[in-house]
């Protein structure tokens, strides 16, 4: 549990550094003044906070409801927190060749407008978004590994410290790992995350009824049992299972099939506009 929540918030951390830090190096390169930045980072503060009123409903509402209604919210948070992950990758393979471009518009177009509070919706929105995915894959998490309230509090500690020093060496260009890269290395690990969710998520579903119950199909405990320690690291960020049923190897099927076409569909789609602006 740890290690993937370390993960979640290390990545959504360093999204949301990356979206304040490219706001904030144009409001100071353009020479705007403390009042700019000034509503810049109160839009941060409304995005933190935004984020955090939705993690106290998210508990609220789980916490008011039956047992069986408590397994039909976690179910749906799993999979909406599968669903958002996989979103946020293809956004990203989508977006972030432009994602500074598209900012630094946002902006020019707010202060040539006179606008500061353009200037805090940017931050505000930006912050929210990175936060609320974070809530919700957090939720989603927790859902699937109850019991684990120690390891989340270090693990979401640990992972805003990673994320400072992560983007602060990312912005100094160093050698071994680029922005590229790392958005590269951590799409595959977001998707593995995902694939881990979605099986989690079906699990639910099985125990709820609504897919059928199977025996095993194969067993490699002898390779590596998900019940240990190490095992389980490996399940809880990827979705093996040494003993898996119909429906798990179904589900690890259809979605690595759905990730390897939709990633086929948005590069053909991408194409003409990589040839048009060549």
């Amino acid at each position: 549990m740890f290690v993937q929540t370390f993960f979640i918030v290390w990545r959504e951390s360093i999204e949301a550094l990356l979206v304040v830090g490219i706001l904030h190096a144009w409001l100071r390169h353009n020479g705007t003044g403390r009042g700019a930045t000034a509503y810049l980072w109160g839009g941060v503060a409304a995005g933190i906070v935004g984020a955090g009123l939705l993690s106290v409903v998210l508990m609220r509402f789980g916490a008011v409801l039956a047992p069986e209604g408590q397994d039909w919210f976690q179910a749906g948070l799993i999979l909406a927190a599968c669903a958002l992950i996989v979103q946020m990758v293809f956004w990203m393979r989508r977006h972030g060749r432009t994602l500074k471009r598209d900012l630094e518009q946002g902006l020019s177009e707010s202060l040539r407008k006179g606008n500061l509070w353009g200037i805090f919706a940017v931050a505000a929105i930006a912050v929210m978004r990175e936060g609320a995915e974070t809530v919700i894959f957090l939720q989603g998490a927790i859902a699937s590994a109850a019991g684990a309230g120690g390891e989340i509090a270090i693990g979401i500690v640990s992972a805003v410290l990673a994320a400072g020093l992560t983007y602060s060496l990312l912005q100094l260009g160093g050698r071994y790992l680029s922005w590229r890269l790392f958005f590269r290395l951590t799409e595959t690990m977001l998707l593995l995350l995902a694939s881990a969710l979605l099986v989690t998520g079906t699990g639910y579903l099985v125990s709820l009824g609504l897919l059928p119950y199977s025996e095993p199909l194969w067993d490699t405990s002898f390779l590596l049992d998900d019940m240990t320690r190490l095992g389980g690291i490996v399940a809880g960020l990827t979705g093996y299972r040494a003993m898996p049923d119909a429906v798990t190897v179904a589900t690890w099927v259809v979605f690595w099939s759905g990730i390897v076409l939709a990633f086929r569909m948005q590069a053909r789609q991408s194409r003409p506009v990589v040839q048009a602006s060549a």
